[in-house]
């Protein structure tokens, strides 16, 4: 019986978890839960998962902080949305728990934290997302496996077939009607910018330990490829599904087993596509931004984050236009010097005075 501490439990990561958990029974157990706000969904997931400690990040910081290090837990599983999922992180890490992560925020913002402190404790760093999961199973789940390049896929998001000049007019429910995937809203309208897909290229850079002139992004429109390792033979791995977040969630659980899933089988007999077309960074600047911020490195994803988080939920509240996205974290971004990583509580402070510049920036162009 491996025992689950979930921290993000009524978000889409959070609610399939739930699910894998109430089908196998037998083999998983979550003993805490964190979420952030009361809502009817909590109270119903507390009756049916019967948790030994539950926990509101709203209400009570230090104690749904407390989940992450809860000695009962085998696994801590950070399915925390935005800047907050760090500090769990950085809770279970300093307790040399194994994390399995489905918060970009801990690698995009706070991996020269993260990563050293993970090598002093023997903390096990797990990743949950479809494309950092398909290239740790390429590398036979060994992160510090040599490799000669690492080749992540993009869908390319909503508006992959839209000319740029209509950008300026889509709306949110545009943005939200994402091609192949389901997931939570600013999720998707980060892969509708591909802004979500910079930060999965800073993400491999910090859990791989690979330069980023080896990093490529590529556009695999059915989302079946989920990304590919090339080994210094030439030989490359690819990872390959249906779209579905329960393989990458239900591995993260069972490692280094696999178990069985209610994925759909591939079918080989019928013909489908597996065509790949270039990512060309200049038409993306919210992705070229991103891959400029995680090559400056120190505070500079910090900024980022912050910044787009908030343009985000400006558009997603018909505040500003789809293209303003890119607009505010351009302007938020000059606004900052850069310095180097130091504390916690110097990200924390960054992220709230990146987060207070965008919202300026926001105010003006409204």
């Amino acid at each position: 019986m491996k025992k689950i501490a979930l921290i993000g439990s009524t978000g889409s990561i959070g609610r399939q978890l739930i699910e894998i958990v109430k089908r196998h029974s037998d083999k998983f157990k979550i003993v805490a839960l964190v979420a952030n706000n009361e809502s009817e969904q909590f109270e119903m997931q507390k009756k049916a998962l019967a948790p030994e400690i539950s926990a509101l990040a709203s209400k009570d910081r230090e104690k749904a902080l407390a989940c992450a290090q809860i000695p009962d837990a085998d696994i801590i599983f950070n399915a925390a949305g935005g800047f907050a999922g760090l500090a769990y992180s950085l809770k279970a890490v300093q307790a040399g728990k194994t994390l399995a992560l489905a918060n970009k925020e801990t690698l995009v913002c706070g991996g020269d934290l993260i990563m050293p402190l993970a090598e002093k404790t023997g903390a096990k760093i797990l990743p949950v997302d479809s494309e950092h999961s398909a290239i740790w199973q390429c590398l036979n789940f060994d992160s510090h496996a040599p490799l000669k390049r690492l080749i992540i896929t993009a869908s390319g998001g909503a508006f992959r077939n839209l000319p740029p000049e209509k950008l300026e007019s889509v709306t949110p429910e545009q943005a939200l009607n994402h091609p192949t995937w389901k997931m939570g809203k600013k999720i998707t309208v980060d892969s509708a910018t591909l802004m979500n897909k910079g930060y999965e290229v800073i993400e491999a850079h910090v859990l791989y330990g690979t330069d980023y002139d080896r990093i490529e992004t590529v556009i695999q429109p059915t989302s079946i490829v989920h990304s590919l390792v090339e080994l210094a033979d030439g030989a490359v791995l690819a990872q390959m599904s249906y779209p579905t977040m329960e393989l990458p969630i239900s591995l993260a659980l069972t490692y280094p087993e696999r178990m069985q899933t209610t994925l759909k089988p591939m079918d080989f007999k019928s013909a489908f596509s597996l065509e790949f077309q270039p990512m060309i960074r200049e038409n993306y600047p919210c992705f070229d931004i991103a891959l400029k911020c995680g090559e400056a490195g120190g505070i500079m994803p910090c900024v980022l984050n912050a910044a787009d988080e908030t343009a985000v939920y400006a558009f997603l509240n018909k505040q500003i236009a789809f293209t303003d996205i890119y607009r505010v974290v351009a302007q938020t971004v000059a606004a900052f010097s850069n310095e180097k990583v130091t504390s916690f509580e110097q990200l924390e402070d960054i992220n709230d005075r990146a987060s207070d510049t965008a919202r300026k920036i926001i105010k003006r162009l409204q």
